[in-house]
């Protein structure tokens, strides 16, 4: 099996795996944005649905660095095995894990802000510039070192088969040590999708593609730059013009009364 039939049994698993999580995700969250500051459920219901969320926008940027272990863990052999298989998709799940963390401890620090209960992160008084400033750091972010060098171990196949592991551990440890990386290269745009709204299907589906962007297209730093651009413009709209940018969900809107609604929530 070459290496362009490998990527295309790869992506076909992954894109799977990330269809049936939109769906679920889609079906789970629908009505419930409530914008900037949306409450994040118990620890048990955020846990279950961020783990479908990350399996959803994470997975199709995923593609080429599982190829490329599938590749590796075949040996030689000519035909995808039960080991490649099974390595492949542990590699998958180790991957999955380090993000489904990044979000048990996103979710300990948000609500132990919000216990606070500081009056200045109402939407009415500072919230909206708080959250364009999240948004605005994250636009810098795109430019430092530690994100150049994160998101290159995202797309270079070389580094990924160079610290290779070998057995089921091995794979978990490799999925592991993968999404660390891809957590150091991408927390501060996920940090966004808090800002904009995390129960937002729109957003998801704008911070997949920035993601996927900057992980698969050739032109890595113009996609970098372009990421750039886009939030800090969106920083500005959320401070300055939030009724007037598409896709936000203004906290004291009706739109978002309705969600808390739906959440048994009150405003």
């Amino acid at each position: 099996m070459g290496r362009a039939t490998e990527l295309r049994v790869t992506a076909l698993f992954l894109l799977g795996a990330a269809a049936i999580a939109w769906v679920v995700t889609v079906d789970r969250m629908q009505g419930m944005d409530a914008g900037p500051g949306t409450a994040l459920g118990s620890f048990g219901w955020f846990a279950g649905i961020w783990a479908v969320m990350m399996a959803a926008m994470m997975l199709p940027s995923l593609i080429p660095m599982a190829g490329a272990y599938a590749g590796q863990a075949r040996g030689g052999s000519h035909d995808v095995t039960p080991q490649s298989l099974l390595g492949t998709t542990l590699f998958a799940v180790g991957y999955l894990s380090a993000w489904v963390l990044a979000g048990l401890v996103a979710w300990v620090v948000i609500e132990g802000v919000r216990d606070l209960d500081l009056g200045f992160l109402a939407w009415h008084d500072g919230g909206r510039y708080v959250a364009g400033a999240v948004i605005g750091g994250a636009a810098l972010y795109e430019l430092t070192p530690m994100k150049r060098s994160c998101l290159r171990h995202c797309r270079d196949r070389e580094l990924l088969v160079a610290d290779w592991r070998e057995g089921t551990a091995g794979a978990l440890r490799m999925g592991l040590d993968q999404g660390a990386y891809c957590i150091g290269s991408s927390w501060a745009l996920m940090a966004v999708l808090f800002a904009l709204g995390v129960m937002s299907i729109t957003w998801m589906v704008v911070i997949a593609a920035a993601i996927g962007i900057e992980k698969l297209l050739p032109w890595r730093q113009q996609a970098t730059w372009a990421t750039c651009v886009l939030l800090l413009a969106l920083a500005v709209g959320v401070a300055f013009f939030p009724g007037g940018l598409p896709g936000l969900t203004v906290p004291t809107s009706a739109e978002a009364m309705s969600a808390m609604d739906s959440m048994h929530m009150s405003p």
